[in-house]
């Protein structure tokens, strides 16, 4: 019976390694950044900053009906709306990606930034989220507390890492304070990168993510064997070391967005609360799960521990060999 336990825990945490090596599903390689100037005569220029987006060849296909398209600048398109644009409008790329940044500069001088998630085959935009006013900030703050919540919920490796961290903690205040001291870490760097303080190149950090987890997992499988380090009386520690590695990832999904200086700081805000909010809710579930298994079946729950440490280690090696090669500079 365990055996066979043993199995299903195999195959189920190894189809996890089916995901892609980089398991952060939002990152900059999935996000378009566009521009968005107002000219005079109620005329617009759209610039589109990356060059791996399809092209729009027909501008007004986008645009509200009362928009029609004119000559194209060299770097950008160009519309004229009779009426001006306004809060009712709403532009949609025709782009299957994970989402758009948009920078609109308004000819009042105002300049406003939002991140718009894909739903499939279009991105929707709608301007009133562009406009300045207190209306604006409360958008910026539910799209970047679902960034945040989206990244850590969706990145694998993060949540892998959290998993090892609760495996190898006995007690209730250990798991309050190494809790806090991944939050901290992961805080201070992701600060540190988006802010440019500390840029660190994303191919090195990825490594790092993927080394956490195997370290993680040989601890796990040492305590099991009642073979304690350090590590098992102050996992904190480790919390926090590690944690400053996953705020670096966490940064790739903010840190080259193309924001308007004067929306970075609540961006970064928020896209952190969402992330915090999307960490306590996996450790909740994880909490929930423990307490089934420890309670109705007890007796595979030593099994189960043992599966998922040896899995965590399998992945995390994987994806360790796999994202060696990007450390090589052509």
């Amino acid at each position: 019976m365990h055996k066979k336990f043993l199995s299903i825990v195999f195959l189920l945490i190894g189809s996890v390694s089916s995901f892609e090596a980089s398991p952060h599903d939002i990152d900059v390689t999935g996000v378009a950044r566009v521009f968005i100037d107002e000219l005079p005569d109620n005329q617009y220029s759209l610039s589109i900053v990356d060059q791996q987006v399809p092209p729009l060849f027909n501008i007004e296909r986008i645009l509200p009906p009362r928009c029609e398209g004119l000559p194209p600048g060299r770097f950008s398109y160009r519309f004229q709306c009779s009426p001006a644009l306004n809060v009712e409008d709403e532009i949609t790329f025709p782009w299957s990606l994970q989402g758009v940044v948009v920078v609109a500069n308004w000819s009042d001088g105002s300049a406003v930034s939002g991140y718009f998630p894909g739903a499939g085959s279009f991105v929707d935009v709608p301007l009133a989220e562009l406009k300045a006013g207190a209306g604006s900030i409360r958008n910026l703050a539910v799209r970047y507390l679902q960034l945040g919540a989206e990244h850590i919920l969706f990145g694998i490796d993060h949540l892998l890492f959290v998993l090892g961290l609760l495996l190898l903690l006995r007690g209730f205040w250990k798991l309050v304070q190494t809790v806090t001291a991944f939050t901290i870490a992961h805080s201070i760097t992701l600060a540190f990168a988006v802010l440019g303080v500390f840029p660190v190149p994303n191919a090195p950090i990825e490594v790092l993510i993927a080394l956490s987890i195997v370290f993680l997992a040989r601890e796990i499988i040492m305590g099991q064997r009642s073979e304690l380090t350090l590590v098992h009386s102050k996992p904190w520690i480790v919390a926090f070391v590690f944690g400053l590695f996953h705020g670096f990832g966490f940064a790739g999904a903010l840190g080259e967005l193309g924001l308007s200086d004067s929306d970075i700081p609540l961006a970064l805000l928020f896209f952190n609360l969402g992330v915090e909010a999307g960490q306590i809710a996996f450790i909740g579930v994880l909490i929930a799960a423990n307490y089934f298994f420890t309670r109705h079946l007890s007796h595979l729950f030593i099994s189960l521990q043992r599966g998922l440490a040896y899995g965590l280690g399998g992945i995390a090696t994987f994806w360790f060999i796999e994202r060696l090669p990007a450390l090589i500079v052509v």
